[in-house]
């Protein structure tokens, strides 16, 4: 039967109706916040393209994710940012190094909350790639240990969850070989799997300051044309030990999200990127659109196409308003 028997517009009349037919929600225990942490003391430096992120010294960071746990959001998404880089990203290593001191800080201040170590290069190296560069191409097998190693560090300085972000083949399987081999074996991996050669990282380069130097990433990051590539590469971190599969970006991307939802049990998580949040806060600033509504659909999407978690710079403010 159709109209006048059927009427959708009867669970549409009020707002406890809506909200109670609601198929889709977003709690803040949906949230990972990510924190963008540099040497020094006192700085809490303004990302000119990303308004109301900064650059943050430890113990503003401390500070942030303080902020964020009392919000109800569970993890926090670490970046590093040392004064030295070099060709091989000898920072992202060291043990004193920028990253594992704010994991130490933060795990001390909030021992509950979740923090997650973003392991890659590029924020490392002084020319900007993911991995060992060699003639102008990013050499694969000889970036690996590299990797290993910053994941062992990151581990041993407390962080809960390890995630490469770099797209080298065959990283998940040599971060897990080597996080077992020093009794590491309960530390989980969030493999950024499926990430995609963006325009949508503009502002991110800017924040982590990690721009290439010359040429760019399209020879490891996927073709955006590209869906069942996303799946192989999902299928070929699964079977390397990932322990949760991360979507980047999010919102041109939606459709990637479902068919790994689909495809795979793994939770999933989406990375709702820079030039995202950089685009509603552009927006809202001139008064082109309602931002905080706009914010919150924007979510609302990520999450309904089929994401358990999202990775975003909006975190704090959704967390306020729900």
């Amino acid at each position: 039967m159709a109209y006048p028997v059927h009427r959708p517009r009867r669970l549409r009349r009020n707002p406890v109706l809506r909200d109670m037919v609601r198929e889709t929600r977003l709690s803040p225990g949906d949230f990972i916040y990510p924190l963008f942490v540099v040497e020094g003391r006192d700085v809490r430096r303004p990302i000119a393209s990303m308004p109301g992120i900064f650059n943050l010294s430890v113990e503003h960071a401390v500070a942030e994710a303080r902020q964020a746990k009392a919000l109800g959001i569970p993890s926090v998404l670490l970046f590093g940012i040392p004064n030295h880089k070099d060709a091989h990203g000898s920072q992202a290593y060291a043990k004193d190094g920028i990253v594992q001191r704010a994991i130490r800080e933060i795990k001390a201040a909030e021992p509950d909350l979740q923090v997650i170590a973003d392991v890659c290069l590029c924020e490392y190296t002084d020319h900007g790639h993911c991995g060992v560069l060699e003639e102008g191409h990013v050499v694969n097998d000889a970036t690996l240990p590299l990797l290993a190693q910053m994941a062992v560090s990151c581990a041993q300085a407390g962080a809960d969850i390890i995630a490469p972000s770099d797209m080298m083949d065959g990283r998940v399987a040599a971060i897990r070989r080597s996080l077992d081999e020093v009794r590491l074996t309960e530390v989980p991996i969030l493999s950024y799997a499926a990430k995609y050669a963006s325009g949508f990282y503009g502002p991110f380069r800017e924040a982590a300051q990690s721009a290439p130097k010359s040429g760019d990433r399209r020879g490891y990051q996927m073709d955006p044309g590209n869906v069942r590539e996303a799946l192989k590469e999902v299928a070929l971190d699964v079977e390397e030990g990932a322990d949760m599969i991360m979507v980047k970006p999010a919102l041109a991307y939606l459709d990637i999200i479902r068919a790994v939802r689909e495809r795979f049990e793994l939770p999933v998580v989406s990375y709702n990127v820079s030039g995202e949040y950089s685009m509603l806060k552009a927006a809202g600033q001139n008064g082109w659109i309602d931002y905080e509504r706009v914010m919150m659909e924007t979510l609302t999407s990520i999450k309904r196409a089929g994401s358990d978690l999202i990775i975003t710079y909006h975190a704090l403010e959704a967390a306020k308003l729900l």
